[in-house]
């Protein structure tokens, strides 16, 4: 079944303050909003539609890279943004939609979710059942009654849905009419909705103190994972090299059994590392042939999907590269760009660099180029 996802980030954040919308602020080193981001992709969905304000064009620029993502502007209500999500999302059999401001989201839950679609529901959402006291109060906060908080519950996001159960349920929505989620649109089209157990992990954050909250939880339920890579290929005859995805005319070429991109090649040994996943070579032996030649970005995407699998998530890379020659610098933001393209990472968390060995030994008799690389990976623990 082919999964979509619309991501509610259209608000003004009011009751947090701060120059910067909540959604994108920083959060364990990642902009609020790339968490659902990256727990939504690693968890299944394909496509993922960002329901935003034109009002936030200065932070949501850097989202616009990340392949399989849109970007579109929102309405004055939730409900109204969501619709303009669903106008966007495309063709598929599950949607999923998530509030932008519950970064705790995992690639766990959303294919527990997707899976309930599957399986029949046409509405689920992740909820926890109410543990306090609950009272009634008049205006001036006297308590007026009690409630009783059996089966009563709170409801999270992401919520899914049967595409086709969504679509008809906000056909039939009055235009103007709001609700609080999504899962009440459905009801009110006589959908009948089920409820999972949900996770502290996924609170909404709401006020400035929240932030501090959140980041205790994730910090409890995820490890920071780092592993380092290197690689080298000694130059031989061609007028190219191959650096990070981009093609650099230069007076010799790389030799190598597949395309010798040292700087991917290091960046996936780093990926492996922070996965205890061996190395590039373990994985593609240069002693079978159908490697030769081939393109570093299929070393790259193995990679990532490694880490996917793994319920990992890569926050960071850098890579530095070691040479006299080619010069770098004029080809750096290409390299960059690349390598976010291939990672789905947004362009601020690619890092590529270059040094020299100062004449030194074999690079500095340009006898070949070196590439060292770092990739920072958080793990569900």
């Amino acid at each position: 079944m082919s999964v979509a996802a619309i991501i509610v980030a259209a608000g003004r954040s009011a009751r947090v303050g701060g120059e910067i919308p909540k959604q994108y602020r920083m959060l364990l080193g990642a902009p609020l909003l790339q968490w659902s981001i990256s727990a939504l992709s690693d968890g299944g969905v394909s496509a993922i539609v960002v329901v935003s304000s034109r009002e936030h064009e200065a932070w949501r620029g850097a989202l616009a890279s990340q392949a399989g993502l849109a970007l579109v502007d929102g309405g004055a209500t939730r409900t109204a943004s969501v619709r303009a999500g669903l106008d966007a999302v495309g063709e598929a059999d599950v949607i999923l939609v998530h509030d932008a401001a519950r970064p705790g989201l995992t690639p766990a839950m959303v294919r527990r979710l997707i899976a309930e679609v599957e399986a029949g529901a046409p509405a689920v959402a992740p909820a926890l059942a109410v543990a306090d006291a609950l009272a009634r109060t008049d205006d001036k906060g006297r308590v007026r009654g009690d409630v009783d908080r059996a089966r009563l519950h709170r409801v999270q996001t992401p919520q899914a849905f049967r595409a086709d159960v969504l679509r008809a349920a906000y056909a039939a929505l009055p235009e103007g009419t709001a609700f609080a989620d999504d899962l009440a649109v459905v009801r009110a089209n006589g959908v009948e909705a089920l409820l999972i157990p949900g996770a502290e992990r996924l609170m909404k954050i709401t006020y400035a103190e929240d932030f501090d909250v959140a980041e205790r939880l994730m910090r409890e339920t995820t490890i920071t994972c780092v592993g380092n890579g290197v690689d080298a290929h000694r130059f031989g005859e061609g007028d190219f090299v191959t650096l990070c995805g981009v093609r650099i005319p230069h007076s010799k070429g790389l030799v190598g059994h597949s395309d010798a991109d040292a700087g991917w090649h290091a960046l996936v040994d780093a990926i492996l590392g922070a996965l205890g996943e061996g190395d590039i070579g373990a994985h593609f032996p240069p002693s079978d042939p159908q490697w030769k030649g081939a393109d570093s970005e299929r070393f790259l995407r193995h990679a990532a999907e490694l880490a996917a699998k793994a319920g990992a998530r890569i926050v960071h890379v850098d890579v530095t590269l070691l040479c006299e020659r080619p010069k770098i610098g004029p080809h750096r933001e290409a390299m960059r760009a690349r390598t976010a393209e291939v990672l789905g990472l947004p362009l601020p968390r690619v890092s590529v660099k270059a040094t020299t060995t100062e004449r030194m030994g074999f690079l500095g008799r340009e006898e070949g180029l070196a590439a060292q690389a770092t990739a920072t990976l958080q793990l569900s623990s």
